[in-house]
């Protein structure tokens, strides 16, 4: 591998990478911690601007229902913002099956810096936009126009920062380090409600609807830039390189790896699509919960428990921070006793507090509120904090980010980001303000049987890439007991070797 790449393998390592030989210390991945630290950060940030600027719209939901729709129904006005919001979502799995597809060809760190500058500017024009008393129907289709741009470029954000911090954190510490990804969400989503609560404390209501609305998009504007400055002075993942360099070479195993790439998106769904299918479906029962914390709650809080909106918005806040500063503590976790177990955790306790939750929040007061918050935020915090490890290991290296691109958006767009339309929905139709909880309830079941399904991923090697590791003691360590070794699964690395160093027979 060139040198410029600081996560090290052997020198010429893969030009005999396919050989009939034991696995080497060569061989191993072994990640140094500035470049280590950079990437992570990098990344971060990236992910930290994008859910500010989910989370800013969902907090303005009542707002900019009243300002893009002034002469409509306070239920149609709400019921515009959160269509909108869903639209963003319905637009992601396009972009993510296009950005999914680059990711896989071209990498994962070029193909990042593009989803991120075409989220900024579109959430800074959002900011910019003439409002209904000056264009009149014209203003809500060119927010919806810019929320379906934001949409398109979200869907290769989440994808590719969890395919990229997952190929370059060693693999003992991978739940940990691709759970400050989500980190970075919620307090993205927790900084954009201190935005809005701001504004909404210092200057009142009315003139929110006036014209102080458009503050907390144009502030994405420079938070875009310092965020692009950061995701350009990153390098392309190690893995990803590494089966580029296998590619340019012509090893046979690196371009079997890289036929479903070839044969675009409905190649990745045709050959993955048993992973696909589990990776919707965790994700749809995680985002479902998320969603209705994050963007559903201050609405809720504001329609049908007549909370004045900014208490919906400052209620959240706590919340949302002290769930945010939990996630690393439980993507720790998952590396100690499993993906599996912590995303069991989730979806249990969701089908346990929701109903309670919600029942919390209807007594009305502050402290029943923050606690049905509380409760809903238990089971987010164990299931969102494992999808960024745990879901790019069911894909192989060559074909991961176009594969999680079509999983994680499609998802989303049906689950996630609909989340809050269909519970408001749901509250509208049926007069009962417990049908969120339900709601919440029967995505988790399904969620807690597929989990059954998974394979276990914890301290193992990326399918299609070679283990990974913090230093060269523990490369030594790992080639010395290979033989013992229950983690390393042969069949899916690239050698494609058994422990005593006899190459498979073909069909085994």
């Amino acid at each position: 591998m060139d040198d410029h790449y600081s996560t090290k393998t052997a020198k010429g390592g893969s030009a005999r990478r396919f050989g009939k030989r034991k696995l080497a210390v060569d061989d191993i991945q072994v990640v140094e911690k500035p470049t280590l630290r950079k990437a992570v950060g990098g990344t971060v940030v990236g992910n930290t601007m994008e859910w500010y600027d989910v989370g800013v719209f969902g907090y303005l939901a009542v707002t900019m229902g009243a300002v893009f729709l002034p002469q409509a129904d306070p239920a149609v006005q709400l019921l515009f913002a959160l269509g909108t919001f869903a639209v963003t979502f319905i637009f992601r799995p396009l972009g993510g099956v296009v950005f999914g597809y680059i990711g896989d060809k071209i990498g994962r760190q070029k193909t990042l810096a593009w989803t991120l500058i075409m989220m900024a500017a579109s959430t800074f024009a959002i900011g910019l936009l003439p409002d209904y008393a000056a264009i009149g129907f014209l203003a809500p289709a060119l927010l919806v126009f810019l929320k379906i741009l934001q949409g398109f470029s979200t869907g290769g954000e989440y994808a590719g920062a969890t395919t990229f911090v997952s190929e370059y954190a060693p693999d003992k510490r991978r739940g940990f380090l691709a759970s400050i990804l989500d980190l970075g969400s919620y307090l993205g989503f927790a900084v954009g409600a201190v935005v809005v609560s701001i504004l909404q404390v210092t200057l009142g209501q009315d003139t929110m609807e006036a014209w102080a609305w458009r503050i907390p998009f144009l502030i994405a504007g420079p938070l875009g830039l310092i965020a692009i400055y950061f995701r350009m002075k990153i390098e392309e993942s190690p893995a990803f390189q590494a089966t580029l360099d296998a590619q340019e070479e012509g090893a046979k195993e690196a371009q079997t790896n890289d036929d479903a790439v070839s044969h675009g998106p409905l190649g990745i769904f045709r050959r993955y699509w048993r992973g696909i299918l589990i990776a919707m479906l965790l994700v749809a029962a995680a985002n479902t919960v998320g969603y209705a914390l994050t963007s559903y709650m201050p609405s809720y809080l504001t329609s049908v428990l007549d909370y004045d909106p900014l208490q919906g918005t400052v209620l959240t806040i706590p919340v949302l921070v002290v769930m945010a500063l939990c996630i690393p503590l439980a993507g720790r976790l998952s590396d100690r006793i499993g993906r599996r177990p912590v995303l069991w955790i989730g979806s249990g306790s969701t089908i346990v507090f929701a109903i309670p939750a919600f029942l919390l929040l209807q007594v009305g007061a502050v402290w029943s509120t923050l606690l049905g918050l509380a409760l809903v935020a238990f089971p987010v915090t164990f299931y969102v904090s494992i999808l960024a490890s745990s879901l790019p290991a069911l894909f192989p290296t060559a074909s991961r980010y176009g594969a999680m691109g079509i999983a994680y958006n499609f998802a989303v767009a049906i689950f996630g980001g609909t989340a809050p339309f269909i519970m408001q929905g749901l509250v509208d139709l049926s007069g009962d303000d417990m049908m969120p909880a339900y709601y919440l309830v029967a995505t988790s079941i399904v969620g807690a049987v597929t989990v059954y399904f998974m394979k276990e991923s914890a301290r193992k090697p990326m399918p299609g890439s070679m283990p990974s590791v913090d230093t060269e003691s523990e490369a030594q360590a790992l080639v010395a007991n290979q033989h013992r070794n229950e983690l390393l699964d042969y069949s899916e690395l690239p050698l494609d070797l058994e422990p005593d160093g006899e190459r498979k027979p073909a069909g085994v």
